[in-house]
């Protein structure tokens, strides 16, 4: 047994990039650098795939806060990494959703009061707090629109309250898991580059 577990640890520790400064799901409000990256991963890694097989888009990406289970620590970064981040054996799935539910998908953001991972989706909150402005890809959410949204199995069952991704119409299981696509997007990149941005804000008093 020794040496297959020496074979792989050799594996699992194998540098695949490299993080800057610590990515942490924490360092932010409305949107963390930890949940950014997890969302972009799910956005960049699925689209091709679902592309491919459907020649359709992926629109937005979904994650839930809750799912990161780890900091990725600065230097190397591993599929150990992977694996201490997300130790489930949750996989990515695309559904077909309309306009209408991206909305309440809004609405379940705003109010969770924890900076969920997305991506491919943009929301602006006035003074108040309450919602001014929703773009996809750029483009203001038409409610009339059907939209392509990358997530998690977990959260389609009904994990993290998100009862709302049942109203999809159509579900197309990527067969990949949430962990072999971070390492997939490890290799791809020679540096993490994550940070708090303006994926989801609120306007100041200024």
């Amino acid at each position: 047994l020794k040496p297959y577990r020496v074979r792989v640890n050799a594996i699992l520790d194998s540098t695949l990039a490299f993080a800057p400064s610590n990515i942490d799901k924490t360092d932010g409000k409305l949107n963390s650098s930890e949940g950014n990256l997890m969302a972009d991963i799910i956005l960049t890694q699925a689209a091709p795939i679902f592309k491919s097989r459907t020649g359709k888009e992926v629109d937005i990406a979904l994650m839930n806060y809750g799912g990161i289970r780890n900091v990725i620590s600065a230097g190397p970064v591993t599929a150990r990494t992977a694996f201490e981040v997300m130790p489930f054996e949750n996989y990515i799935v695309v559904l077909q959703i309309s306009g209408s539910v991206i909305r309440e998908m809004v609405n379940y953001l705003i109010s969770s009061n924890r900076p969920q991972p997305i991506s491919g989706i943009k929301i602006v909150l006035n003074r108040e707090g309450r919602l001014q402005e929703v773009t996809v890809q750029g483009a203001p959410l038409d409610e009339e629109k059907t939209y392509y949204l990358a997530t998690i199995n977990y959260l389609l069952e009904g994990g993290g309250n998100a009862d709302f991704l049942k109203k999809n119409n159509g579900v197309t299981d990527l067969n990949y898991l949430l962990r072999n696509a971070m390492i997939d997007y490890f290799k791809s990149v020679d540096t993490l580059r994550a940070s708090v941005d303006d994926r989801f804000i609120q306007l100041d008093n200024q």
